[in-house]
């Protein structure tokens, strides 16, 4: 290879090279800000081919998407002086990443910011409403207040808040340990009184049912009674009746059933007078002494 020709290779290499160093490309989805020196000398937003000054410019691309941001949890003081631990999250975008780059330089700032400016504006907003706004239909007020407020705040770094939105909102720990221990002590209360009018209305029940098994006890007993005392009224006309038509024969009856009575065993002694009226029949079966 002769001189000449290696003299224009080594040119076109370095218009290559220097070609390689001026050029760029913006993707749809970014945008880029040209630095000479550490300042701002030009602004990419649309998408395609640029160039930039080799060496003494550099090329600082962000975001045009919608980003996102997700403070760590707050706990703030309703107006109502109950305690909230409210998580929320956050959507933006760059609008200026003029003013973006000069405030805030990276995301990463940027997130750290944001977290500050979304929780101290949250506590503002939110110490002003009772936690019956918070979780009703007017809470959509209260993050339409709060995506304001947060608007207002970042527009000086090129920022805009698109969204804004309390992902969750919980009570304290020892909060809801204490809820949960009032809740139990109620239920254990609850439980108790009911167990108490059970036993009363138990007690009463056994009180009814014993009344009417005293009841039907005696009515049983009156209608025994009556019916024994019929029994022995009958047994005595019958008895009557029977004495009346043979005397001698039911003298004979009677006196059997006494000795069947008063000797039911072999092992029975009675001490009597032989001429006892007792034992007349034992000694004529007529019955006459």
């Amino acid at each position: 290879m002769s001189k000449s020709h290696f003299v224009v290779l080594a040119l076109v290499l370095t218009g290559l090279f220097l070609l390689g160093q001026s050029a760029f490309i913006v993707p749809e989805t970014q945008q880029a800000l040209v630095l000479q020196f550490g300042e701002p000398m030009e602004k990419h937003v649309t998408p395609g081919l640029k160039f930039k000054v080799p060496f003494i410019q550099d090329v600082v691309v962000f975001d045009k998407r919608v980003l996102d941001v997700d403070p760590p949890p707050e706990e703030v003081i309703l107006a109502d002086q109950k305690r909230l631990v409210v998580d929320t999250f956050a959507r933006y975008k760059i609008n200026d990443m003029l003013e973006f780059y000069k405030s805030l330089a990276t995301e990463q700032q940027a997130n750290t910011r944001l977290n500050n400016i979304i929780n101290s504006t949250l506590r503002s907003i939110l110490g002003n409403a009772a936690l019956t706004d918070v979780l009703s239909e007017k809470r959509s007020g209260l993050m339409l207040a709060l995506k304001q407020q947060v608007n207002a705040s970042v527009t000086r770094f090129g920022i805009e808040i698109v969204d804004i939105r309390i992902g969750r909102a919980d009570l304290p720990e020892q909060t809801s340990q204490a809820i949960y221990a009032r809740m139990r002590t109620e239920r254990q209360r609850e439980a108790a009184e009911f167990r108490a009018q059970g036993q009363e209305q138990a007690q009463e029940i056994r009180s009814k049912a014993d009344k009417e098994r005293t009841v039907l006890l005696a009515e049983a007993e009156k209608l025994s009674q009556i019916s024994r005392g019929e029994g022995d009224a009958a047994a005595t006309r019958i008895y009557a009746t029977a004495f009346n038509k043979d005397p001698e024969f039911y003298a004979f009856y009677r006196t059997m059933a006494a000795y069947r009575d008063s000797l039911p065993g072999d092992s029975t002694t009675l001490i009597l007078s032989p001429d006892s009226d007792f034992l007349r029949y034992f000694k004529d079966q007529s019955g006459k002494k």
